[in-house]
């Protein structure tokens, strides 16, 4: 008995971001290499659509570059066509457009980063969080992400925690309110393995992360976020929210002024023994 086929509600793909131009010529390059294959097979787009269990409609959207094809899509593609593996090897050029395009400049950063030093004024860095937290933390915003929209965000996040797992090592300086610690953000389950994973990371020797006491009120960061990443070239870029209308800079003077500010809160937070005994504590209450 042959498979129904999936309409596009039950398996959408990804939208492609219209702003995101290289993103989208990868995309429309798969796609049309999945038509010609599909025209050199002798399969109209319905035929396909029923030998891969997908909608006629996906089909049509895939190949024209407007929907970026899910992995299994692929790996179907590559069956029915007989491809010995030439489509499947596509998942690599749409893997990382899948993700929205600021979180891959953003990653692209990170990946070359060897030291980076961030403050959070009301969320946990994105590097810190586990799955669930980010998914439900994400799931706050309004107007609400789309489930596929979600998906990406989380996706995205969790892959940029492979800067964890790089050698060299990078060096990471965290300083965290202490109200993101208690905020049971996602429910009571969720916060405890969030605070579990705090003290996992926290035990890396690469990495330190620090707690401003919710009671340190007179301190620079009540403006909001502040992130400075520096590179091996002796370059860097930073942002802060309050400043430079919340877009990275690059400028020495600007940046001396990001990092005296991060220093000093650096200075006022709980030391890093100190803060992974507050998230013990806190752990152990929660």
């Amino acid at each position: 008995m042959s498979e129904e086929p999936k309409n596009e509600a039950d398996e959408p793909g990804w939208e492609v971001d219209p702003d995101d131009e290289s993103g989208a010529a990868v995309v429309a390059t798969v796609g049309r290499q999945l038509r010609l294959r599909r025209e050199a097979a002798g399969l109209r787009a319905a035929e396909f659509a029923q030998a891969i269990g997908y909608g006629e409609d996906l089909v049509y959207k895939v190949e024209a570059g407007n929907r970026i094809p899910r992995p299994e899509y692929l790996d179907k593609a590559d069956k029915v066509l007989r491809a010995e593996g030439m489509i499947a090897a596509m998942k690599q050029d749409v893997g990382e457009v899948r993700y929205p395009k600021k979180i891959r400049d953003l990653a692209r950063l990170e990946a070359r980063a060897v030291e980076l030093l961030s403050y959070g004024s009301h969320a946990l860095h994105g590097l810190l969080q586990t799955e669930a937290h980010a998914r439900a933390l994400l799931g706050t915003r309004r107007p609400t992400y789309f489930a596929d929209e979600l998906d990406r965000m989380v996706d995205g996040r969790m892959a940029r925690q492979s800067i964890f797992g790089r050698l060299p090592a990078p060096e990471l300086s965290f300083v965290l309110e202490e109200v993101t610690l208690r905020r049971p953000t996602g429910g009571t389950l969720v916060q405890r393995q969030q605070l579990e994973r705090l003290l996992e990371v926290g035990e890396m020797r690469n990495v330190e992360i620090q707690v401003m006491p919710t009671n340190a009120w007179e301190h620079p960061g009540t403006g909001g976020r502040i992130q400075v990443l520096k590179f091996g070239d002796g370059s860097a870029v930073g942002r802060t929210d309050d400043e430079y209308g919340g877009r990275p800079v690059s400028d020495p003077r600007r940046l001396r002024i990001l990092e005296l500010r991060y220093g000093i809160i650096r200075a006022g937070a709980l030391t890093p023994g100190e803060s992974m005994a507050l998230i013990e504590r806190v752990l152990g209450e929660t």
